[in-house]
């Protein structure tokens, strides 16, 4: 089974190898990048590494996929984004992603996000694509709404980061919602 490739007017959503360990490494060593992504930031090179060669496992088990959000324009890796608990035999999934700072706020994720929502909706054939938030984290569960999620409530101590659980809001879009807002 070949990864495929998408691609939007700005974005190509490409399949992650080692050579982007050092991408992925200096995005989640962050911080500011994975306070709210569920886990601690990565500390050596090897789980960078680790995190693609996992990424890579799931998608051939046919349990994820996860793309690299690269911008057309100069070929860097800006982030990615992908799909957990894929389930095609009951057609589901959730969705998430990340950004390197430096490329917030220019409306990659939300770009990404409309490929990706058209390829699980109209390629997979899937009926429902979740996904869950920190509370705090606006800037994601305001794009969610946006882009036709809607937010089905409060999981109590579902995330565990920094030593302690956090509560989650849990969004979802339907094959149903998506195609009445296209």
């Amino acid at each position: 089974m070949s990864f495929p490739v998408l691609e939007s007017d700005r974005l190509n959503l490409i399949d992650l190898n080692q050579s982007h360990a050092v991408h992925l490494f200096n995005q989640f060593s962050r911080e500011d990048v994975t306070r709210y992504y569920g886990m601690d930031p990565i500390t050596t090179m090897e789980q960078a590494e680790k995190m693609i060669t996992n990424m890579n496992k799931g998608f051939m088990e046919k349990r994820s996929a996860r793309w690299g959000i690269q911008l057309k324009e100069t070929g860097e890796l800006a982030g990615t984004i992908g799909l957990n608990n894929l389930q095609l035999w009951s057609k589901k999934c959730e969705v998430g992603y990340d950004l390197h700072p430096d490329f917030w706020g220019k409306g990659y994720v939300k770009e990404a996000l409309e490929k990706v929502l058209s390829h699980c909706f109209e390629t997979l054939e899937l009926s429902r694509v979740g996904a869950v938030t920190f509370p705090d984290n606006e800037a994601s569960w305001k794009l969610l709404l946006k882009m036709g999620f809607e937010k089905e409530g409060l999981l109590r101590n579902y995330l565990y980061q920094g030593g302690k659980t956090h509560d989650a809001f849990v969004f979802s879009i339907t094959f149903e919602d998506w195609n009445r807002l296209h």
